[in-house]
């Protein structure tokens, strides 16, 4: 693992917070697909000073879950940027609304386990 991938604990209480806070949609996905998964699963992981929803480090793979906050002028830039940085560390970053979970389920999993499938055809 590249040192850029490292573990950084300045974040750490904001991301534990953030892991006993997670929305409702966020803890559909991990309750009820990622933490079963057989590809190994991280809640609220840190790289820098941004904190991801979710991560997998065999896959490299950050899925979002976004509310409306994201959909704001500003908060789209700041999105952009964060996921221009963590490609820049070699992530691939999936974003799914609040929407897609509540109301899209099945969908929002097959298409992270189309990444995943994906990706390990890359890597074989």
């Amino acid at each position: 693992m590249s040192t850029s991938l490292s573990y950084d604990g300045r974040n750490k209480p904001r991301a534990q917070e953030l892991r006993r806070e997670m929305t409702r949609q966020e803890r559909h996905l991990w309750y009820d697909y990622l933490s079963a998964c057989p590809a190994r699963f991280r809640r609220q992981k840190q790289f820098g000073y941004y904190i991801v929803d979710f991560y997998c480090a065999k896959h490299k793979l950050v899925v979002e879950i976004d509310g409306s906050q994201h959909y704001e002028p500003e908060e789209q830039i700041r999105d952009a940027e964060r996921t221009d940085y963590l490609n820049s560390l070699g992530l691939q970053v999936i974003r799914f609304s609040n929407h897609d979970v509540d109301a899209h389920f099945d969908s929002v999993c097959a298409a992270i386990d189309r990444l995943m499938r994906k990706e390990m055809r890359i890597h074989e």
